[in-house]
């Protein structure tokens, strides 16, 4: 998924979405899709880095800067994040302490017992995208 966020505008009345696959492709069908219906968008935050990657391309496809005329975030902090043109500013989530944490939610429902609702911390990572 794809979120345009109007940071020029004063409410996020707005909102607009394109789905994706969660792949570099499925990234730059979405953001050409964004770029077809809202052409004066100027940030979008995208559910993957690997999405996020394709919309990089699809946005140099288009001739637009990033993060001069487009800022983009993604979402991960996968590897890929750092080796984008330019480097891919994302939302880390602690992935070592999620898949603890879903065992544990796991074993405790196995065991007929009521798993406790977790939210776990997430960080921005500020690369050059936005």
């Amino acid at each position: 998924m794809l979120t345009l966020i109007p940071a020029h505008g004063a409410g996020l009345d707005g909102r607009r979405v394109a789905h994706g696959d969660f792949s570099r492709e499925g990234g730059a069908r979405a953001m050409t899709q964004l770029l077809d219906r809202h052409g004066d968008l100027d940030a979008v935050f995208v559910a993957s880095d690997a999405m996020a990657a394709g919309a990089l391309e699809a946005l140099r496809g288009a001739g637009r800067a990033v993060p001069d005329d487009v800022a983009v975030v993604g979402f991960n902090d996968i590897v890929t994040a750092q080796h984008t043109t330019p480097a891919l500013t994302t939302v880390r989530q602690p992935i070592e302490a999620l898949g603890r944490e879903m065992t544990r939610m796991l074993l405790r429902a196995i065991n007929e017992d009521t798993p406790t609702p977790l939210i776990l911390s997430t960080e921005l990572v500020v690369r050059e995208s936005a």
